[in-house]
């Protein structure tokens, strides 16, 4: 059986069907929950509270000013050197910054030149201070840098610094080698400059609670996994911010955020379902912005486990990704189907047609492999079946979907795959390795660049290479990536890097999502950004 999808010429099979219809029960439930929620919160015992409420809707002043943002995945901690969320809470920021057009932008450095191969000299701004009024000068982001590089071992390696040293406003930043891309490393979200001197004064677990940064909004409140309150920095050396709270909440359920969007109990919503976007545009006091994103949905792949270690594995894998059933029924449509880690447009990005379904080559491909169908219809090898764990999780609700869809796929060559919802995803992958697949996003250019991508997920000890893959032949693309700053240099090292990744596979790569994000019209000042790093600014209002 097939299905139309609305304004689309395309018909997807009805295995996603199946999987719509199982999101369409959980939407129905978190609407019964939701108006149970929305009643009690109606009642109250004396009914001042409710007066209170509706009174407040009617006198919105500079003096009251509040929004609500919901992230799609949850932080149990606000440790900048190890979580983006401070800095897109407005909490923490960095040296440097992307700006709109997505390129190198002063923001704690007004400066920065580089005096020779080995050494660069930022100029730290003299108007800014800490939460607790401390002053920021070179000595501050001197001791910022070096609690980064002693507490995250992944920067450690990144940033390649052999030596740093303040005078005054003036950081003087040594590398163990050439390394031209370091001003775009310092724009990571884990090179937020706090005071690690009042760090090192209350105790790790108490400042990440509560990190003091150099942002236009200060930690009230932390509850892990479910939400900071957040209330404006008044001495914000960039101007003060337009309103005076922000309630930044974590919700993984994505038809609940769906829902408090729809309610009004939220102003900006990330990372909406696709299915929900045409009954949230009905309301014309809300919008939806699906924008083209620097993110792809890849499958991670375990090459520590004996069947993934080899590519042919890998390969066959690849082959069994249904990209069409992707991008056009579980995405309707938001998104491009991938062909490599870089989205097409950029202009280090594979050029060539995404793979296509391919069931039969991939089986074919496991015959030669030595696996035979056994009278139970599943492949056999050395008397054992084909069996493979995937780990997902909730937070990017198309990534569950894609995982059922590869196991309903896989079936039809034998494969059996088993599916495990993971509340923490980063850690499951970190500490239990007897997975061989995941399921996961990643920012694969957030700079603009292909480096972050290659060094982080590709590189031994790399931030988000949990598997710790080595790619065969790659190390010595990349080794020159670090050291070369010529653009047009740096395309042609980054194209021969992703063709090496497509000959090793070890990743495949599924589709490029949009960033779909529900807005109340009561916002202005504020847009979405592809890079996702700054959500809460001071520019941000409401009417």
């Amino acid at each position: 059986m097939r299905l139309d999808w609305r304004n689309s010429g395309n018909r997807v099979d009805g295995k996603i069907r199946k999987l719509r219809k199982k999101s369409a029960v959980r939407f129905m439930t978190a609407i019964i929950v939701m108006a149970t929620l929305l009643t009690a919160c109606s009642t109250n015992d004396g009914g001042t509270e409710g007066t209170k409420a509706k009174g407040e809707g009617k006198r919105l002043t500079e003096a009251n000013k509040k929004v609500t943002i919901i992230r799609n995945l949850k932080s149990d901690s606000l440790d900048p050197l190890k979580s983006w969320e401070p800095l897109r809470a407005g909490i923490t920021e960095t040296l440097l910054r992307l700006d709109a057009d997505m390129k190198l932008a002063p923001w704690l450095a007004s400066e920065w030149k580089n005096v020779n191969e080995l050494t660069w000299v930022f100029t730290i701004r003299d108007n800014v201070t800490f939460h607790n009024g401390t002053k920021l000068d070179a000595n501050a982001v001197k001791a910022s840098l070096e609690e980064a590089i002693r507490t995250n071992e992944s920067l450690a390696v990144s940033l390649k610094i052999s030596s740093l040293s303040a005078q005054g406003q003036e950081l003087t930043i040594t590398t163990a080698e050439p390394y031209p891309a370091l001003p775009s490393e310092l724009v990571n979200p884990y090179m937020s400059i706090i005071d690690a001197g009042e760090k090192k004064r209350i105790g790790e677990k108490a400042f990440n609670a509560a990190p003091v940064g150099t942002g236009p909004f200060i930690v009230k409140v932390f509850k892990p996994n479910i939400e900071i309150a957040l209330v404006r920095y008044d001495r914000y050396w960039d101007g003060l911010a337009k309103v005076n709270e922000v309630s930044y909440k974590f919700n993984e359920d994505s038809n609940m955020r769906s829902l408090a969007l729809q309610s009004k109990k939220a102003d900006i919503v990330y990372q909406l379902p696709a299915e929900n976007i045409a009954t949230i545009q009905k309301d014309p006091s809300l919008r939806v912005k699906s924008i083209s994103g620097l993110r792809v949905y890849l499958l991670m792949f375990n090459q520590q486990t004996k069947e993934m270690s080899d590519v042919r594995v890998r390969k066959a894998i690849d082959m069994l990704i249904d990209r069409d059933g992707i991008v056009n029924g579980i995405m309707l449509g938001n998104g491009t189907k991938a062909n490599g880690p870089f989205h097409a447009v950029l202009p280090f990005g594979n050029k060539e047609e995404a793979n296509s379904l391919r069931v039969e080559e991939a089986k074919a491909l496991l015959y030669e492999l030595g696996y035979l169908q056994g009278n139970d219809g599943l492949l056999h090898k050395d008397g054992k079946p084909l069996t493979l764990d995937i780990v997902t999780y909730k937070g990017r609700p198309e990534l569950p979907l894609i995982a059922q869809l590869l196991q309903s796929d896989a079936a039809k060559v034998g494969i059996t795959i088993r599916i495990q919802v993971s509340e923490d995803i980063d850690v499951h992958l970190r500490e239990d390795k007897q997975w061989e697949i995941a399921t996961y996003a990643i920012l694969s250019s957030p700079r603009g660049d292909g480096g972050y991508f290659l060094n982080a997920a590709l590189m031994p000890g790399g931030s988000i290479n949990p598997a710790n893959i080595e790619v065969k032949g790659l190390s010595d693309v990349l080794s020159k990536l670090n050291q070369t700053s010529d653009v047009e240099s740096r395309i042609s090292l980054t194209k021969q890097a992703t063709k090496i990744i497509q000959e090793q596979l070890p990743h495949a790569y599924a589709a490029y999502p949009n960033l779909i994000v529900g807005v109340n019209d009561r916002i202005v000042g504020w847009e979405p950004g592809a890079e996702e790093y700054y959500i809460v600014t001071n520019k941000l209002d409401v009417n």
